[in-house]
């Protein structure tokens, strides 16, 4: 299967090409606007990897991916926030699948009803979100509370690591909603949070405790309903650093007073400054997904699963999606036709060999019921 991975030299789109090159069964591009450094990536790569110019903002882009023959485009190009279905749409009339691992909330959210009338007819298949979030939050919800009658909240927070690579598409698309607001399901309605700000702490079973604030993905709404969540769901965020965490916060406080207007603009200083403070962190991150609700005879249960992930090798969690539906379509699995977002297309136990590789430990803990007042199942941070 001719496959390109757009962006393919970045943050995560190496990693994704890393990945998939040495599979038999793929043919793989390595493609952005930049060649020389798309070149560079593909001379590190096993032999047959090709790097192409393509601009997906450009108007012939579409035309250069039917000329190349794609059958696969995987879109690693973020931040998915400030882009439209352009690249989708140009995949779809060259008749080529396509994957993203976008993480922006309403691109995750409206792709399907925008993008299914373009690939059902034509056989192909579109995924959006092939990511952390909602492909793997999506598969350990699903395994942690299978046979359950009820879930009253679902909270989660990743964790990276002070040292780990940082891409600065994805800190622009994180600080686009610092201090928005956002639409959060709480106390069994829907209420308005800021993004990044009031951080509360959050345990791990491998981590030091940290602090985490309210991010905007696409679980936040994708899951209230999909679950049928009564009370809450909750997605945070933990740097390592608190100095790191309190800052975004007084950020976002920033926002919301209207100091700062667009704190994307932002992203290049702050990627900067950052790397002052990886003398204070570790390469050590993680992630926890924490679930309350009703287990199969009625008994009320919480229950967390850990992931931590030593050497920096945390940013290979948001690749692991997108390389295992890959491998899957190259394959000849039966994917149905048409568009959708990541969530239960992929069960925990596949993305198991790809922790095992990176030698990521992962812990299942049974933890105490709380109890809900008011509509509310504890704190998010216990």
């Amino acid at each position: 299967m001719k496959t390109l991975v757009l962006g393919g030299y970045g943050n995560f789109g190496a990693r994704i090409c890393q990945a998939l090159a040495g599979d038999a069964r793929i043919e793989l591009l390595v493609g952005g606007r930049d060649l020389h450094r798309a070149q560079s990536l593909a001379l590190t790569l096993p032999r047959g990897v090709q790097a192409v110019a393509l601009d997906h903002t450009a108007g012939d882009f579409g035309q250069r991916l039917q000329e190349l023959g794609i059958a696969l485009l995987i879109h690693t190009a973020g931040p998915f926030q400030q882009q439209d279905y352009a690249v989708a749409q140009a995949a779809a009339a060259a008749g080529a699948h396509y994957i993203d691992l976008a993480d922006g909330r309403r691109f995750v959210c409206d792709f399907p009803a925008a993008l299914n009338d373009l690939f059902s007819p034509r056989g192909r298949t579109a995924i959006c979100g092939a990511s952390t979030v909602p492909a793997l939050s999506s598969a350990v919800v699903d395994h942690l509370c299978s046979g359950w009658q009820r879930l009253d909240t679902i909270d989660t927070c990743i964790a990276p690591a002070q040292t780990a690579p940082r891409g600065l598409a994805t800190l622009a698309g994180v600080l686009s909603y610092c201090g928005a607001p956002l639409q959060v399901w709480d106390g069994g309605q829907w209420q308005t949070r800021r993004g990044w700000a009031t951080p509360d702490k959050v345990q791990f079973a491998r981590l030091r405790p940290r602090l985490g604030a309210l991010c905007d993905i696409p679980d936040l709404e994708l899951f209230p309903t999909h679950y049928r969540v009564r009370h809450r769901v909750m997605f945070r965020a933990a740097l390592e650093v608190g100095v790191a965490q309190r800052g975004l916060a007084g950020l976002a406080s920033l926002r919301a007073w209207g100091v700062v207007r667009q704190p994307a603009r932002l992203a290049g200083v702050l990627n900067a400054c950052a790397r002052a403070l990886d003398s204070l962190g570790s390469s050590l991150g993680g992630m926890v997904v924490r679930v309350q609700g009703l287990d199969a005879s009625g008994r009320a249960v919480r229950r967390a699963w850990h992931i931590a992930a030593d050497h920096d090798h945390g940013p290979e969690i948001p690749c692991m999606a997108a390389i295992l539906l890959a491998r899957k379509l190259a394959g000849g699995s039966a994917l149905s036709a048409g568009a959708f977002t990541a969530m239960n297309l992929l069960t925990l136990a596949e993305f198991e060999p790809e922790f095992s590789r990176w030698g990521m430990l992962t812990d299942v803990e049974e933890e105490a019921a709380r109890e809900s007042h008011s509509g509310m199942a504890g704190r998010p941070g216990c």
